[in-house]
């Protein structure tokens, strides 16, 4: 038997009439309930805190294992803080260099050799100046402990002893004694020190970090597009283009911050040198060479050298100290509102009270090295909120 052909269009016309009444038919409603997210039970703090109440030993194991660890890790952090303080300076120095180097790449010299130059220039100025200052300088301090007796006999006979005696009684000939004695006995400069052994090891302890910090500020001064590359390489692409315009002008902040000291720290010296020179004061080399090393810690080095410089002097001739005090007094209001800000304002804005309590803070957390970093660090942050939480904060209408 032969089958009958169908019809070709009744096929499409039962699958349209499926389709009308699928469509016509009402939605399933839905279950009044519905199965719960596990993630979101409300039971799962409850099985969480039963589950750490069942197992106290492992979890108080854990705890106590976390609390010895983070014990550890402050500790070590610590132990290496003369690493830190290392690192720190070397690269400071290394930010310090790196405009002097770049203005020799401005002049078609290569980055390798302009770092050349520059510490083949800084070795050259370091030997030249020991070697005319560390004769001098020794052979000042022993001309000062060999002096001592007839500087003392004749401060005992200015006019200002004479008041002094007068006033306070048989006090200050005591005391002046005393201190005689105390400068005559190296002994008792070694004792500061905690003995002769420890004042050696202290000088060689300085030599070695010396040398630590020369040796890496050289690799940081090489190395130091390399580091920003990689600094801008950890934030998102959407931002690296303000990071590296931040950072750049954070290290030519940071650079030209510390050139700036160091010049007047120069200007302190020099000034130094030559009133002790005029004056006919004693040891103008020894002097000049203290108040570059104390005047080149902000705000409080040019302050705190002055009384010395006045103490100094004043052993010698109460008119004379009187004079390279007020002098000195005068230089410091010069340097002040003068030098200062021609030397620092290229480089580096930050508001007077700022600088004020940015250097109070960094000295007492840090010492000398954060008196140092206390400027730049508080420059860094002033920019950071110009440039960044500024904008967005405007952006939000």
């Amino acid at each position: 038997m032969t089958e009958a052909p169908r019809d070709p269009g009744r096929v499409p016309r039962r699958a349209a009439r499926r389709r009308a009444k699928a469509a016509d038919a009402p939605a399933p409603r839905a279950s009044a309930v519905t199965p719960a997210d596990p993630s979101l039970s409300p039971a799962e703090p409850i099985r969480s805190v039963g589950a750490i109440l069942q197992r106290p030993f492992a979890v108080g194991f854990l705890l106590v294992l976390g609390g010895l660890l983070a014990v550890g890790l402050s500790s070590a952090f610590a132990d290496l803080a003369t690493i830190w303080i290392y690192i720190a300076f070397a690269l400071f120095a290394a930010l310090g260099l790196d405009p002097i180097v770049r203005r020799l790449e401005q002049r078609g010299i290569g980055r390798t050799w302009g770092i050349v130059i520059v510490y083949f220039v800084f070795a050259l100025v370091m030997v030249g100046v020991l070697w005319l200052i560390i004769p001098t300088v020794v052979g000042q301090i022993a001309q000062f402990i060999r002096d001592l007796p007839s500087t003392v006999a004749g401060f005992q006979r200015t006019e200002f002893y004479l008041w002094a005696r007068d006033q306070f009684g048989d006090q200050v000939p005591a005391l002046l004694s005393e201190i005689q004695r105390f400068l005559s006995d190296p002994s008792h400069i070694a004792a500061i020190g905690g003995g002769v052994l420890q004042v050696g090891i202290s000088i060689g302890t300085t030599i070695s970090g010396i040398i630590i910090i020369i040796v890496l500020s050289l690799y940081f001064l090489a190395s130091l597009p390399e580091m920003k590359r990689a600094l801008n390489r950890l934030v998102p692409a959407r931002n690296r283009a303000l990071t590296a315009e931040l950072t750049e002008e954070i290290t030519a902040s940071v650079g030209g911050y510390l050139g700036g000291m160091v010049i007047l720290a120069l200007l302190n010296s020099i000034t130094t040198f030559i009133l002790y020179s005029v004056l006919g004061l004693p040891f103008p080399l020894l002097l000049a060479v203290v108040a570059f090393c104390i005047t080149i810690i902000p705000l409080v080095g040019t302050v705190l050298f002055w009384g010395i410089g006045s103490v100094v002097a004043l052993f010698t001739s109460p008119l004379s100290a009187l004079v390279f005090a007020g002098v000195y007094l005068v230089y410091m209001q010069l340097e002040a509102y003068v030098a200062t800000p021609r030397v620092m304002n290229k480089t580096i804005s930050v508001p007077g009270s700022l600088v004020v309590i940015g250097a109070l803070v960094g000295g007492t957390l840090m010492g000398l090295l954060g008196a140092l970093i206390a400027i730049p660090v508080t420059a860094s942050i002033l920019l950071i909120i110009k440039k960044v939480w500024i904008p967005r904060q405007d952006a939000k209408i």
